[in-house]
């Protein structure tokens, strides 16, 4: 087994612990189980749960044993931590699918051998679903002081503004009970999360305590920002990137790592990547030398496509990123990858028919602010069909240069690339 704390403490993934000393001398001891819990909010997970199933990962890599929790029961409550106003309660067929969505999702990343470190995977529906109020107010809420529970930042937050209701109130009770639970199951020792779950890890650590008088560890990562203040894994407009392909696409999630702030890549490197200390240090110190290969983000980028999405996928992305600026063919793109990368550059849809000129199409296309200055364009030299260098200011597209029958590429230079799809008939 590894020191994975000195590891998470160099990636600076820990925000808060109960007992650090304490902790490292029980993982020294022996294959600790651990595990953090995902509630099925949505459809998929997305980049920042990704930061909680990765830190199972390295605990797993270390020689300990990860429980992924999908919440099949809270899921239907709905966490109030950092929420502002009450949540809206999905349906239990809704929260049922999106379970196991995300039960995939968290299994893809960690290894189920039948060694003492083999992962398991769990829903608190299984124990929470057949209890009871009444065994539920006497067996766990007799553990919980309601003036305690009532000086929670969350809570207090809440009462002062929108208020809460009586069932977000208990979310803590189910997520206390559920480290209880894995506790006595599977002596579970230790739950992760992010830092803005340390009140719900502390509360279970402590119902613990209070019920079997037994230990047990919290411990947190730090909420991810962006060094220009934004949300991290939130596009420019506030769209969330997923883990989940039909969401967000292979090739734009590739474009968000590639395209990561020289300021935040380190970091990025250090919290997802699997790379050592040294192969990261090595990266940062030739981003620094070279600044515009962005050998860092490219690293990370590939790294990261790989893990989620695969190799192909990996491989699709990187062709369609090079064939888009003229150094690959884009022919052999598939349409669903090309699909996807004209998604990311400025795009404009025309109906089926006679098609545009390329004058018509470069304006359109936001390429040059005018049909003259498109013209200019193409009379210098630096307007792009499909990659082939555009000679003639009359110069109209024909069927045969559609790809895939509905798209066309157009670039303006070496780096300006915009799109156009003809619509279905």
């Amino acid at each position: 087994m590894t020191d994975v704390l000195e590891d998470l403490a160099w990636r600076d993934l820990i925000a808060q612990s109960t007992d650090l000393d304490d902790l490292r001398a029980l993982l020294a001891a022996g294959p600790v189980t651990l595990y953090c819990g995902f509630d099925p909010t949505a459809p998929s997970l997305h980049l920042g749960n990704l930061i909680q199933i990765l830190t199972l990962r390295r605990f797993q890599r270390a020689g300990h044993r990860p429980i992924g929790l999908v919440g099949g029961a809270t899921g239907l409550i709905g966490d109030p931590s950092g929420k502002s106003a009450e949540r809206t309660l999905n349906s239990a067929e809704v929260v049922a699918g999106w379970v196991e969505r995300i039960r995939g999702q968290v299994a893809r990343y960690l290894d189920f051998d039948d060694g003492p470190t083999g992962a398991l995977m769990v829903s608190n529906l299984d124990w929470t679903g057949p209890m009871s109020a009444i065994e539920f107010l006497r067996d766990i809420g007799k553990h919980f002081p309601v003036n305690r529970m009532l000086a929670r930042e969350t809570v207090k937050a809440r009462l002062d503004s929108t208020g809460m209701s009586y069932t977000e109130f208990s979310y803590v009770l189910l997520q206390s009970m559920d480290f209880l639970e894995l506790y006595r199951r599977y002596d579970c020792r230790l739950q992760t999360g992010g830092s803005d779950q340390w009140g719900n890890l502390t509360a279970g650590v402590d119902l613990i305590r209070r019920a079997e008088g037994g230990s047990a560890h919290a411990l947190t990562t730090p909420l991810l920002t962006k060094a220009d203040g934004s949300k991290f894994g939130k596009t420019a407009g506030g769209e969330t990137y997923w883990l989940d392909p039909d969401l967000t696409s292979p090739y734009a999630f590739y474009q968000f790592w590639f395209n990561a702030d020289d300021r935040d890549v380190e970091k990025y490197l250090k919290v997802f990547s699997f790379r050592t200390r040294e192969e990261i240090e090595h990266l940062i110190k030739e981003s620094a030398e070279r600044p515009a290969a962005r050998p860092a983000q490219r690293a990370l980028a590939e790294e990261m496509t790989t893990l989620v999405h695969g190799a192909d996928e990996c491989a699709q992305v990187i062709a369609a990123s090079r064939a888009l600026f003229g150094q690959g063919a884009l022919e052999e793109l598939d349409e669903r990858t090309l699909d996807a990368a004209l998604g990311e550059v400025p795009r404009t849809q025309v109906p089926p028919g006679d098609l545009p000129t390329v004058v018509d199409l470069l304006t359109d296309t936001g390429l040059c602010k005018s049909k003259s200055e498109a013209r200019r364009a193409i009379a210098q030299g630096g307007a792009y069909l499909n990659n082939a260098k555009v000679t003639s200011e009359d110069a109209v597209p024909t069927t045969e240069d559609l790809l895939h029958g509905r798209f066309l590429v157009l670039r303006r230079g070496k780096r300006n690339v915009g799109g156009v799809e003809v619509l279905r008939p």
